[in-house]
C-alpha cells in the first residue's frame, strides 16, 4: 500500500511539472517570445527534460503528444530554418543540419505516435501496414492534435531528404492524417494544415495529388483562417509555386506581404513570424539564387 502510495504520489508529482513546462494548451512562453536565440537556447534543456518525465510516466500520452511537439518546433526553427540561410561555401555544414533536423522530426513523429497508439490501440500497427483508413478508423475528433502533430513531423521529415525512397513510399499516410485534421476542423490551428498542404502539393507527383492548383486553394484558405497574419503563408507559396513558375515579380510581391506582417498582431505565433521574416529578408537577398534571369542581372 505504501509502496503504491507513494507511485502514486511520484507520478502525480511529475506530471505537475510536465504540465507547467508545458505551460497549458494556450501558452505564449515559447511561441509569443520575440528573441529567437532565447528560446533556441533555452529548448535543448527543455527537450531533455520533456524525456525525462516521459521515461518517469511512460503511460502519459499527452505527456508523449508535448514532447514530440517540443522535438518538431527544435527541429524546424533552430536546425533546419538556419541550414536554409547557409551561403553556398558551407554546403557540408547545410546537408549536416539537414540531416539533423530529420532525424529530430522523425523523433517527434514517434513520440507522438506512442501517444497516440496509447489512446487507441492498433493505430501504429495499421499504420505500419500501410493502411491510413484503417488507423484512423481509430481515431476520434479528440485526437487531432495527435493527427496533426505526427501529420506534420512526418512531412518534415520528408522535406528535409525528398530522395529518401523509404520515406517518400509513406508520404499519403501523413497525407491522410492531415487530411481528417482538415475533415474534423477545416481551420485547426488559424490554417497551420492548409499552410503546410501549399508547399506539399506545390512539390509533390500529381499521382498523390500534387498541382499548383490545389497549392493555390490552401494558400488562399490559409491566407483567409490566418487573417493574413502568418508570415509563413506567403513564405510558402513564394518558395514552392513562385520558384517553380520562375515568376521573380509575384516571388517579390508575397515576401514584401510576409515582411509587412506585424509580429505582434497575433502573439502566439510571434516566434514563427519573426523566423519567417528573417527567411524571407535572406529569400530577398538572394534572389538570384532562385531565378536565372535575375542572376544575369
Amino acid at each position: 500500500m505504501v509502496l503504491l502510495s507513494s507511485c502514486s504520489i511520484n507520478r502525480l508529482a511529475v506530471r505537475a511539472v510536465a504540465g507547467m513546462l508545458g505551460g497549458g494548451g494556450d501558452s505564449t512562453v515559447f511561441t509569443g517570445e520575440d528573441d529567437p536565440e532565447l528560446v533556441g537556447d533555452a529548448l535543448p534543456f527543455a527537450l531533455k527534460v520533456y524525456e525525462s518525465l516521459l521515461e518517469a510516466d511512460p503511460t502519459n500520452a499527452a505527456l508523449a503528444l508535448s514532447t514530440g511537439q517540443a522535438f518538431c518546433m527544435y527541429g524546424f526553427a533552430f536546425v533546419q530554418a538556419p541550414s536554409d540561410l547557409l551561403p553556398d561555401t558551407e554546403v557540408e555544414k547545410q546537408i549536416a543540419m539537414r540531416a539533423r533536423a530529420k532525424k529530430l522530426f522523425l523523433r517527434a513523429r514517434e513520440y507522438v505516435l506512442r501517444g497516440m497508439e496509447m489512446r487507441r490501440k492498433g493505430f501504429r500497427a495499421e499504420l505500419e501496414k500501410g493502411n491510413a483508413a484503417g488507423a484512423l478508423a481509430r481515431a476520434k475528433p479528440a485526437d487531432i492534435d495527435y493527427l496533426y502533430w505526427a501529420g506534420a513531423s512526418w512531412l518534415a521529415a520528408f522535406s528535409t531528404d525528398p530522395f529518401d525512397m523509404n520515406l517518400l513510399v509513406t508520404v499519403p499516410l501523413p497525407q491522410a492524417l492531415l487530411e481528417q485534421v482538415l475533415a474534423w476542423d477545416d481551420g485547426y490551428g488559424g490554417g497551420s494544415v492548409h499552410e503546410l498542404f501549399i508547399s506539399f502539393y506545390a512539390s509533390v507527383p500529381a499521382e498523390i495529388g500534387g498541382s499548383e492548383q490545389r497549392a493555390r486553394g490552401h494558400f488562399q484558405k490559409a491566407l483567409a483562417l490566418s487573417r493574413g497574419l502568418s508570415a509563413g503563408t506567403y513564405l510558402s507559396l513564394a518558395s514552392s509555386v513562385s520558384v517553380k513558375n520562375q515568376d521573380a515579380a509575384e516571388f517579390r510581391d508575397l515576401l514584401a506581404k510576409a515582411l509587412a506582417v506585424n509580429v505582434d498582431a497575433d502573439p502566439k505565433n510571434r516566434l514563427q513570424n519573426i523566423i519567417s521574416q528573417r527567411k524571407a529578408r535572406w529569400m530577398l537577398d538572394h534572389i538570384g539564387d532562385f531565378f536565372l534571369a535575375e542572376e544575369q542581372q
